[in-house]
């Protein structure tokens, strides 16, 4: 079964990739390998939560920003190949998570991104992970996601 297939057996439906909002594009190929840029939880024109996590936003809040930030990749994915089933894999994913001093699970909040892919792709969307804490994100956004997919031949 193909990503496509899967994204509507789970009811998934992906956003309009967003243009970019400052100097860069969204996803470029090189070689066998799509570099997807890092993408905000915004979903339907609004950020589901904005700050600090371990401040103003908890784990669920965070993990569904991941989340929608993994869509918006996706989306990104699809505009500039045609359609996921192009994708052989999820090789790489960056997660940063805007943290308050004291909070260390990042890698919780991430884990809902890396959950979708292997949604998406079954064990192909199994990836190596970076989940890092950072002091603030653009916007006070509380996490941003970037990806490196495997394009089939």
């Amino acid at each position: 079964m193909g990503a496509e297939e899967r994204l509507a057996e789970l009811g998934i439906a992906l956003p309009d990739a967003s243009a970019p909002s400052h100097s860069y594009v969204k996803a470029r190929q090189v070689g066998g390998l799509l570099y997807v840029a890092g993408h905000s939880p915004k979903w339907n024109g609004a950020y589901p939560a904005l700050g600090k996590l371990g401040a103003e936003v908890t784990v669920e809040q965070g993990r569904a920003c991941a989340r929608n930030c993994a869509l918006n990749c996706l989306a990104s994915a699809r505009q500039a190949l045609g359609s996921l089933d192009r994708v052989a894999g999820v090789v790489h994913l960056n997660g940063y998570v805007a943290s308050a001093p004291t909070f260390t699970d990042q890698p919780s909040v991430v884990n809902a991104a890396s959950d979708l892919l292997i949604e998406v792709f079954g064990e192909a969307g199994r990836h190596s992970r970076t989940s890092v804490g950072v002091a603030v994100l653009p916007g006070d956004i509380p996490v941003e996601i970037e990806m490196i997919l495997e394009l089939r031949p």
